[in-house]
């Protein structure tokens, strides 16, 4: 079967890498460099660039089925490949993420602006764990009490520079974070709160949360869009497996009565 994904993630790497094994056409699609590398075993394709829905729709017709294996909280991105496999009649599966167990003291929000806007009520240091896209939002934040962790990249960069991030302000690492990892940063910058969205375990979420509980931080979180439900992997290979064994019954009924 001829498959596409669009990931970035590490769900999208590792189903991109079973579904090859199994002897798949494996087409992944990725938005930056960062992302490219991140991708591929074996002789799987990659498409590297940002896509609008008309051009995700030329790329998806080509394809048998079609997999958003994207982040959790890039609902614009999910929303324009789902449309495009309906307007090219393509099968869409979305492989999601599961759900962390959120701690109870921990403060909500419905996105990073109002995170921003509570901060602006408060004293004390702020480390942002959100990726770089999400700096802009804190701009009311004093420059001398954000710290802004983020990938080890040149956009990152550049956007925590263009927001006047400090250079000591800047913990350019790439994650997933152990526990004593966290716990280190937040007490060496004596973080009071420490703004994060739900990336499940493979963003490093658990480990987040244990460290606030364990120095004392606020633990700030900006909730998941909705609409981003979806299968996990074992469901989609096993989907996959159906209308593989489906196709093949109904191939052989056709050689039968001819």
């Amino acid at each position: 079967m001829k498959l596409i994904i669009f990931s970035g993630t590490t769900e999208g790497r590792d189903i991109s890498a079973r579904l090859n094994a199994m002897g798949h056409d494996v087409t992944v699609s990725v938005a930056t460099d960062y992302g490219r590398v991140k991708q591929g075993e074996g002789d799987v394709k990659i498409l590297e660039g940002r896509m609008d829905e008309v051009q995700m729709e030329n790329v998806i017709a080509d394809f048998d089925l079609c997999i958003d294996a994207t982040h959790p909280y890039a609902a614009e991105a999910g929303a324009n490949i789902k449309k495009a496999c309906e307007r090219a009649g393509i099968r869409y599966m979305r492989l999601a993420r599961a759900v962390s167990n959120i701690p109870d003291d921990s403060m909500i929000f419905a996105d990073a602006s109002k995170a921003s806007e509570y901060l602006e009520t408060t004293k004390g240091n702020v480390l942002l764990t959100t990726g770089a896209k999400e700096i802009g939002v804190f701009e009311k934040i004093e420059r001398e009490r954000l710290f802004v962790r983020i990938l080890p990249s040149m956009l990152s960069l550049k956007a925590a520079e263009d927001a006047g991030i400090r250079p000591e302000n800047i913990i350019a690492m790439e994650g997933p974070f152990s526990e004593e990892m966290n716990e280190l940063l937040i007490r060496e910058k004596q973080i009071k709160y420490l703004v994060t969205k739900d990336g499940g375990v493979k963003g490093g979420f658990p480990q987040k949360a244990g460290a606030c509980e364990k120095t004392g931080a606020k633990l700030l979180l900006i909730d998941r869009p909705s609409g981003r439900e979806g299968m996990n992997e074992e469901e989609i290979i096993t989907e996959i497996n159906n209308i593989e064994n489906n196709k093949e019954i109904i191939l052989s009924g056709k050689e039968g009565k001819s």
